[in-house]
């Protein structure tokens, strides 16, 4: 598959998508243009089913990403009413994407990097990753990276990471603690980890690994009863047993391993 990208690399390989931002240069910080190849792509994972997993990583030893490239700015519309978020293009659910995303982070982890933590599947870090939101600190509100991250951390530590700003980093160590990643590596193996990850997922059927994901999403926001309920409906829909999507020929059970 072709990859037509100026700020992103785009693989696909094995019903793997590896998507590396690229532009280390400016600590892989996002513009218009990267935004709008986002959507692009996010179109493409959605429409494909040959690509079961996404893994989202970036280029460069300095940094995951470090939110808006400020030096360039955003597209806004005039009226305010006609505004839109443009960060919405950068997340998968957002876009509609409900096949897994394995996020692999590095480095300084800021700001608007949160349009894609928020809507990752699963996070592992480099044990050299730091987390710090520096909208405050330049007098500007932060609002939707932290409402999004107040959904998968605890809110006391969301209210932190906001209002601290830039006089307090968040260790890779805490945000293992508070669950924000789920492991943790030595950078020289993030990349390898995160593919093996996505891999062991990739392999599993496609129709029961994308319903899992829009269940879940879908209903977080859900009162657990309507939840509950809302679930059912797609167990019945999400599972085709004796269907291609799920057939259990040839079916071995793995050897688990403990986390």
């Amino acid at each position: 598959m072709g990859d037509p990208y100026e700020t992103v690399v785009f693989e696909v390989a094995d019903h793997v998508a590896t998507v590396t931002l690229d532009r280390p240069d400016k600590l892989n910080a996002f513009n218009n243009q990267m935004i709008a190849e986002f959507r692009d792509l996010w179109t493409r994972v959605r429409r494909d089913d040959d690509i079961h997993v996404v893994v989202l990583r970036a280029a460069g030893d300095r940094a995951f990403c470090t939110g808006l490239d400020v030096g360039e700015g955003l597209d806004l519309a005039e009226n305010v009413w006609s505004q839109e978020d443009p960060g919405s293009g950068l997340g998968p659910k957002q876009n509609k994407v409900w096949k897994p995303v394995v996020a692999a982070v590095h480095g300084m982890v800021a700001g608007g990097a949160f349009y894609w933590l928020n809507e990752c599947d699963i996070v592992i870090g480099a044990d050299d990753a730091t987390f710090f939101d520096p909208h405050v600190s330049y007098g500007l509100t932060s609002a939707l990276e932290p409402i999004g991250l107040a959904r998968r951390i605890p809110l006391g530590e969301a209210l932190r990471w906001a209002l601290i700003g830039l006089d307090e980093r968040m260790s890779a160590a805490r945000a293992r603690e508070i669950g924000l990643v789920s492991e943790l590596v030595p950078f020289a193996q993030l990349w390898e980890r995160a593919d093996e990850i996505a891999r062991i997922i990739a392999a599993k059927p496609p129709a029961a690994i994308q319903g899992t994901v829009k269940a879940i999403w879908e209903t977080l926001d859900l009162d657990r009863e309507t939840a509950q309920s809302v679930g059912w409906n797609y167990t019945t829909v999400g599972n085709p047993i004796g269907k291609a999507q799920v057939s259990r020929d040839g079916f071995v059970k793995p050897r688990w391993t403990l986390r």
